[in-house]
């Protein structure tokens, strides 16, 4: 492991400050960096401590609900607020990892996490978003778990988060502090895609501190769900995940809001599936063909291809749920 300095932050200014040294590094509950530095895939200089910063869950002044990013994966799923009002983001959680990793997880490291694509991680292998240049072994190799959408030639390896979808989902906002001041970002537009540069993952300035995580207040009559398809039972990542947000009115998609895991390098905005469905019927037919809309554009490699057909049924198969809930809209408490 490579030698490296460590500071506990007091707070948010002295964190940004001590973040701005040369290849430091945000440590929250260090699930994913900590492990990244045993293998040498990340090698920071400084590590700055920022679990002591914000882990307050609270009602905002708009009726949202503001996040600190310092809280626990498990403290934001056993919420009574987040189950209450936003379940699908507490079914995200849950369904994202085991006990031990969501008690240590912190949310701010959450949408920070870096691929588990297997030749990113060893450094054997030709990967592009760890040695800029050097080629990308997924595209002929093992790329089963792969993208399949907003893929390029120099990188098709996919984000890990659950929670991040749901947070896409749900138009969740970024608040973070750096050097240059304060500002505030889309959760769908945080992450990018590889293009020709795969080791730039987010919209992230040098310094920059993710402070909070912002959610608007929910629609009453708007229901939602979160579905992860994997390969086996226990925690293992998502092949394919749909978080939903469906409102219907007398028969008529009123406003929907859909996000896709485990198919491209960020949480995936399905906004081409959305815009064909508002306005239209809330049926299995319109479904499909909104789900064979946002996946026209598909690319699989010769291992996922499999990726494209489950995608389109896991989406019709959560909308046609909600569709049909008649119960409560969707309280976990």
């Amino acid at each position: 492991m490579t030698p490296f300095s460590y500071a506990r932050a007091r707070d948010t200014t002295e964190a940004v400050q001590l973040g701005a040294q040369d290849r430091a590094k945000y440590l929250g509950g260090g699930t994913n960096l900590v492990d990244l530095m045993r293998e040498t895939v990340e090698r920071p200089a400084a590590l700055v401590d920022v679990t002591g910063l914000s882990s307050l869950i609270a009602e905002s002044d708009d009726g949202g609900l503001l996040i600190g990013a310092a809280a626990k994966n498990a403290a934001v799923a056993e919420h009574h607020a987040v189950r209450r009002r936003y379940p699908m983001l507490a079914q995200a959680i849950l369904a994202g990892a085991s006990a031990q990793i969501r008690n240590m997880a912190t949310v701010g490291g959450n949408i920070l996490q870096r691929t588990r694509c297997t030749y990113f991680y060893d450094d054997g292998s030709r990967c592009n978003k760890r040695a800029p240049g050097e080629g990308c072994d997924a595209l002929d190799g093992f790329n089963r778990i792969h993208a399949v959408l907003g893929a390029s030639s120099a990188c098709v390896a996919t984000h890990p988060s659950d929670m991040c979808v749901a947070l896409a989902a749900l138009d969740a906002t970024v608040h973070l502090q750096g050097p240059s001041g304060v500002r505030i970002v889309p959760l769908k537009d945080f992450h990018t895609l590889p293009g020709a540069h795969p080791e730039i993952e987010t919209v992230l300035q040098a310094g920059e501190l993710i402070t909070a995580v912002a959610l608007p207040p929910p629609s009453v009559k708007a229901r939602s769900a979160y579905r992860k398809v994997r390969d086996r039972a226990s925690y293992a990542f998502a092949l394919v995940s749909i978080a939903a947000v469906l409102e219907i009115e007398e028969g008529a998609v009123k406003d929907v809001r859909l996000a896709l895991g485990g198919v491209a390098a960020k949480p995936w905005r399905a906004s081409k599936a959305e815009a064909a469905l508002r306005g239209g019927p809330a049926t299995e037919q319109a479904f499909l063909a909104a789900a064979e809309a946002e996946l026209a554009d598909a690319a699989p490699l010769h291992e996922n291809g499999f990726k494209v057909e489950l995608a389109k049924r896991t989406m019709v198969a959560v909308l046609s749920g909600l569709a049909g809930d008649v119960g409560p809209a969707g309280d976990l408490a």
